[in-house]
């Protein structure tokens, strides 16, 4: 069973470096993060998706959303496929 989280991102501009910091110190079990915006020919979008595929138990997938949800601008939904 894969475990997924998907971020949606507004203000990316303000919010990048505090959702950095969180997916940093929860990196050991991230297996694959993709990250999307809008950007191109004078396009850069303040608003994005990031998606993460984990390894990790409830407890710590838990943490990391808690802590994703306190930055003010950030969404998290989770899946389980």
């Amino acid at each position: 069973m894969a475990n997924i989280l998907i971020l949606s991102v507004e203000k990316r501009k303000e919010t990048a470096l505090k959702v950095q910091k969180v997916l940093t110190e929860s990196g050991c079990f991230i297996k694959t993060r993709l990250g999307l915006h809008e950007s191109g020919e004078g396009k850069c979008s303040d608003t994005g998706l990031i998606i993460l595929q984990l390894e990790a138990s409830s407890a710590e997938i838990k943490a990391l959303i808690s802590n994703l949800k306190k930055i003010k601008g950030v969404k998290v939904n989770s899946v389980k496929i």
